[in-house]
């Protein structure tokens, strides 16, 4: 299974924007992720739209932090990247009139959504600027 890596591509840009002196353009840091310009520039939209970074077009454009790391939460990024999907279990629906798959399912959502939570507060705790090598 593939992993999304968008999370930690997004994170490791903006410690490096941190250190720029000038706006970096979406070519220099989507070959830095391995990936084209468009797809940077889609992946990077939400964090824009959450004032995150800034991005500014022709010469001299690019992008830069529109705020400090310190004020900028794992969780703040994980939902300008629109909540990616955490875990790659899923529950069966076959047979919704089964007892056991309800059961199953049952547990399944409720351990999956307490992981969640834990995952959700762990992220809101953790600021970019403790990122910093």
């Amino acid at each position: 299974m593939n992993k999304d890596t968008r999370l930690s591509d997004v994170l490791h840009v903006l410690l490096h924007l941190e250190h720029a002196k000038e706006p970096v353009t979406s070519e220099v840091l989507a070959q830095n992720m391995g990936t084209n310009p468009a797809v940077f520039r889609r992946t990077m939209a939400g964090l824009r739209d959450g004032g995150y970074v800034m991005s500014g077009k022709g010469h001299g454009g690019g992008w830069s932090l529109a705020r400090p790391l310190d004020q900028i939460s794992l969780l703040d990024i994980y939902i300008a990247l629109g909540r990616p999907g955490l875990f790659a279990i899923g529950s069966r629906s076959q047979h919704p009139d089964c007892k056991i798959e309800k059961k199953v399912n049952q547990a399944l959502t409720d351990t999956l959504d307490q992981a969640e939570a834990l995952f959700i507060q762990r992220f809101g705790e953790v600021k970019l600027d403790q990122l910093r090598p």
